[in-house]
């Protein structure tokens, strides 16, 4: 019975996080899309359901011979994506997908966001980095994003938006906004001659700072 309380409480939570990304501007329409692991397996959105629709039983429990049980709606397109990350990170529960407008638009022009601020580091390295262009849905775009986030919390997905890995969705929703807004910052920069940026020296001792920073129960 506690096991079907912790996902009954882990699929009303993913749809609070979906609404909370439309509500803050991270998502439109039916775009973006999220997982958290559930045992051996994974939690994920539907496939095009509006944020505003989706209820917690909508959820779809995948497991990881990729199947789905009878009768349950179809899968985000990208399952295989977040399958393949959570797979390989061990360290994290959640991952969210969005495709925030900034972030958007530096990923569309193949521009990761380098190290003009010290907040940059949310992403768990001295800049965001770039994931090369796949087919949405794709295994080679999983493989892709596998591996620009190797080592990190966030990555640009080339032509599509941001990726965040996470402990859980609340860190990943927080990620993802901070994302967000640091690219619109450096977004903003390149209109006026863009950023001055801090040393690889300076990024170690902030990443190094991270690690302890707030309050990590």
């Amino acid at each position: 019975m506690a096991v079907a309380m912790d996902e009954g409480r882990l699929r009303a939570r993913m749809a609070e996080v979906m609404k909370a990304m439309d509500a803050r501007g991270l998502n439109r329409g039916t775009s973006g899309n999220l997982s958290a692991r559930c045992g051996e397996a994974m939690l994920v959105t539907p496939s095009g359901v509006p944020p505003e629709r989706l209820t917690g039983d909508q959820m779809v429990l995948v497991q990881p011979d990729g199947s789905t049980a009878a009768g349950a709606l179809k899968p985000s397109s990208e399952w295989r994506m977040h399958q393949q990350i959570l797979n390989r990170r061990p360290d994290a529960n959640a991952v969210v997908h969005c495709h925030s407008r900034h972030a958007t638009i530096l990923a569309c022009a193949g521009r990761e966001i380098p190290s003009m601020h010290y907040m940059v580091a949310v992403g768990g390295g001295s800049s965001v980095p770039v994931a090369p262009y796949a087919t949405f849905g794709s295994a080679e775009l999983a493989e892709a994003v596998v591996e620009a986030l190797d080592g990190r919390a966030a990555a640009l997905m080339a032509n599509h938006g941001q990726i965040v890995v996470a402990r859980n969705l609340d860190a990943g929703l927080a990620i993802a906004e901070e994302i967000e807004e640091q690219a619109a910052i450096y977004w903003g920069t390149l209109a006026i001659g863009g950023p001055k940026l801090l040393s690889e020296d300076e990024m170690n001792v902030i990443l190094t700072r991270f690690r302890s920073y707030g309050q990590k129960a």
